[in-house]
């Protein structure tokens, strides 16, 4: 799919989509919950599609109404011969090691970029608990035969912290004593948070010291009926936030301001520029501002917030730098070289020194034809920038923001943006 963008100036109310990072994560705990687990404002993104077609080839009945999704279960784990995970990488590195509870061989996939993804991290931790696994080179697809033998266990937790999500829940779910994992260099401690905090909401009992140490206590295998209710995705809001930065006149709604969603933190980059906005009865309501200031921002804990952030950076004035580059390196592209690739190409100069990006801001973009480089957040980040360029935009293989936010050209329309689609 071809998207052609004018600039425009745009305005009006925008409501975020449901957190597909929750929304995952509600799927895995309704699995493991002995009862139903009624998820209200449910996600429908492909991400999200993937995990309710897990659990159920887990085991999970799955009953969909127009308002919310009721996950029955038995709290037991019954994979099917094959279970796969489109091309959501949370779901892969959460339902994997969750699917390797049962005493059964079962085969994991995907499709697209997270078939080329280097997963060393999980063959590590399944051999240091006694499951057995095969795969092409490290990839997609894996060959895994379970069960999990629950112990204390010390993992690397400096590629990605959803590893450690999935082996907090199975643990949870599987151990019959008390089991400590002992975590080194963990990466995205805020959505560790979040993980623990939807534990909890399930009934789980899980303390850690520092990060470094987490303990365990076994679930209680009772009936418990759970209903929980997902919130507002600040990582699709973020792109729509930094639009009402840049334009003003935009009012952004559904959103916890209190989450513990890490890309929550795109507030602190926010106040940092100057941006005329104010919160108010949980909206976030912006105003034209004049002039926006340069900032430095590690993204190291939220490599989300690269690319509309990187899109901030370049209509403020100096400098911006943000850290964490090498957090970039193995998301739906090289998101890295995808940002300095797309954004050149528009006139951008765009630099990396290390582990750190300068984005050269006061930039006069130019529209032209640039490809998504099958990255939704990379599709997202263009769109939102080409409202400023001078001429028109073409975005190829747009198509990508179907895996997170469906919906995302038609938000746009709403708020008054001339584009069209091209199937």
């Amino acid at each position: 799919m071809r998207v052609k963008i004018l600039p425009l100036e745009i305005k009006g109310d925008f409501f975020a989509p449901p957190s597909k990072s929750m929304m995952q994560r509600a799927c895995a705990l309704g699995l493991l919950n002995f009862g139903t687990t009624n998820i209200l404002n449910p996600g429908y993104s492909n991400d999200d599609l993937a995990a309710i077609s897990i659990i159920e080839s887990l085991g999970a009945r799955v009953q969909k109404n127009n308002q919310s999704i009721v996950i029955s279960s038995n709290g037991k784990v019954n994979p099917n011969p094959t279970i796969f995970c489109g091309e959501s990488g949370l779901s892969f590195r959460l339902f994997s090691i969750v699917a390797a509870i049962a005493s059964k061989e079962f085969t994991i996939t995907g499709t697209g970029s997270l078939l080329n993804r280097r997963m060393d991290t999980l063959i590590e931790m399944f051999h240091a608990l006694d499951v057995k696994i095969s795969s092409n080179d490290d990839r997609l697809p894996f060959k895994i035969n379970g069960p999990i033998v629950p112990k204390n266990i010390s993992v690397d937790g400096s590629k990605s912290s959803q590893y450690l999500t999935g082996l907090l829940m199975a643990l949870c779910s599987s151990a019959e004593e008390p089991v400590t994992i002992n975590v080194e260099n963990l990466v995205s401690k805020p959505y560790i948070d979040l993980t623990l905090g939807m534990m909890r909401f399930f009934g789980c009992e899980i303390t850690h010291e520092a990060y470094q140490h987490f303990h365990i206590n076994p679930k209680q295998k009772v009936e418990k009926n759970i209903e929980i209710s997902i919130e507002g995705d600040w990582s699709s809001a973020s792109f729509f936030l930094v639009a009402g930065a840049i334009h003003g006149g935009i009012n952004v709604a559904g959103l916890n301001i209190n989450s513990k969603q890490a890309d929550r933190m795109i507030l602190d980059v926010l106040n940092q520029a100057g941006v005329n906005y104010r919160i108010s009865n949980q909206q976030i309501q912006f105003s034209k501002t004049n002039d926006l200031k340069s900032f430095a921002f590690d993204a190291t804990d939220c490599p989300d917030l690269f690319p509309p952030l990187v899109v901030l950076a370049l209509y403020c004035n100096g400098i911006s730098s943000i850290k964490g580059v090498h957090r970039l390196l193995n998301k739906e592209s090289n998101r890295a070289f995808a940002l300095q690739s797309v954004f050149s190409k528009m006139g951008a100069q765009i630099d990396i020194v290390d582990d750190e990006m300068f984005v050269q801001g006061n930039t006069v973009l130019t529209g032209t034809e640039v490809g998504s480089h099958h990255d939704h957040r990379i599709a997202m980040a263009i769109s939102i920038a080409a409202l400023s360029a001078k001429g028109e935009t073409s975005i190829l293989d747009a198509e990508a923001v179907h895996k997170s936010f469906p919906e995302f050209y038609d938000k746009l329309k709403l708020l008054g943006c001339s584009l069209s689609l091209i199937k």
